[in-house]
């Protein structure tokens, strides 16, 4: 791989202040792993970014997630059919969010049908996140609550299971899922399936001192462009920690795309890969986030034009990319612009991952999409 265009583009975009530093990795089609780096850890620490910096990943852990709940499925432990309530008494009797009255209470009645984990992986199961919804929002404003006190557990469907796709706390609430069905923490069941196998040393919901030590610093992107360091996200509730909670690099995360590109890698069975890259859902407004939050994210709409599904984790592109991915690749991203893709028909993948606020941010999209472009040009 000829890795100076890669490299060039990476420091082009730290000198344009799109971060203060970048971390890349590449899956190669021979399985090999490249890194790449430019700039510092943070517009605070001028320690240089290396491949050996921890990010906080956030919604990158939902890919993760879900092949540990396949692969449960797989051995037998979990279904995904059956109703998730006879695990999680709080969504024995799920309720639906119909509206709000005139004293501005919210309406609540029975769901109809029940969550079950093919809807939860699939985010279709009507469980939204607070800032993609308002009605989320509203709900949580009425009672006092933030998501982070409610958890994936205290919130209502905003629509029926199965009735459409919305980003939303469904893989968090698989988290508990995995937990009941092993009897063991989510960070222990994740590192006896998917870490430890893979060689995932960086990968972890409870970073050491260690980690800390040289871990990328967290920006808020202001309205002039500049970049204001930010204290970290300190470790999400155990409700939250399925979709959101990991921290990791690059390089680390490329073992894991490696292993959905490269037949499972001895570690995903048949089973999970194909629960992984099937779409399950239909394409209207798959994919896309209408921010409600504007200082948590903005809107996000990938891939216009084409042709999209969601899978169980991950999203699907059923075009080709020009210059870029094929049909049927896998991608997803993490809310502190964390983007990446695996490209199981060209035995590809890659990741970039930077540390601001909000989400799809224009800047890093921008490089992101160059960055791709240029691994496929290598």
């Amino acid at each position: 791989m000829t890795q100076q265009p890669i490299q060039a583009l990476l420091a082009d975009a730290v000198a344009r202040g799109v971060a203060p530093g970048l971390s890349a990795a590449v899956v190669r089609l021979d399985g090999q792993i490249h890194t790449f780096t430019a700039g510092a850890r943070g517009a605070a620490d001028p320690a240089p970014m290396d491949p050996e910096t921890v990010f906080w990943v956030a919604s990158c852990t939902k890919a993760i997630t879900t092949a540990a709940a396949l692969e449960l499925v797989a051995r037998g432990a979990l279904d995904l059919d059956e109703p998730v309530g006879r695990r999680l008494a709080a969504l024995a009797e799920p309720s639906l969010l119909e509206g709000f009255d005139a004293e501005g209470a919210p309406v609540l009645r029975a769901a109809r049908k029940p969550v079950t984990l093919r809807t939860l992986l699939s985010h279709t199961s009507g469980l939204a996140y607070d800032f993609n919804s308002a009605e989320t929002l509203r709900f949580l404003e009425h009672r006092g609550q933030s998501l982070g006190s409610a958890g994936g557990l205290g919130l209502p469907l905003v629509f029926e299971p199965g009735e459409r796709w919305c980003y939303g706390v469904g893989i968090d609430v698989a988290g508990l899922l995995i937990e009941a069905a092993t009897g063991r923490s989510l960070g222990e069941a994740l590192s006896e399936i998917v870490f430890r196998p893979l060689g995932m040393d960086d990968t972890t919901f409870d970073p050491t001192p260690e980690h800390n030590a040289r871990r990328a610093g967290l920006h808020a992107r202001l309205p002039d462009g500049q970049l204001l360091p930010i204290d970290p996200i300190p470790p999400l509730p155990v409700d939250l920690r399925g979709g959101g909670g990991l921290c990791s690099t690059p390089k680390d995360y490329a073992k894991f795309l490696r292993a959905v590109v490269h037949g499972g890698g001895g570690v995903l069975s048949p089973g999970a890969l194909a629960g992984l890259s099937t779409s399950q859902t239909g394409a209207a407004g798959v994919g896309e986030i209408q921010s409600v939050m504007p200082h948590l994210s903005s809107d996000y709409r990938p891939m216009p034009g084409v042709r999209k599904g969601f899978t169980f984790g991950f999203l699907q592109n059923h075009d080709a990319l020009p210059g870029g991915r094929a049909a049927g690749s896998l991608s997803w991203a993490g809310l502190p612009n964390c983007y990446y893709w695996a490209d199981p028909a060209s035995g590809v993948a890659g990741a970039l991952f930077a540390q601001s606020l909000p989400f799809a941010d224009p800047r890093v999209l921008e490089v992101f999409d160059a960055f791709e472009r240029a691994v496929y040009a290598s």
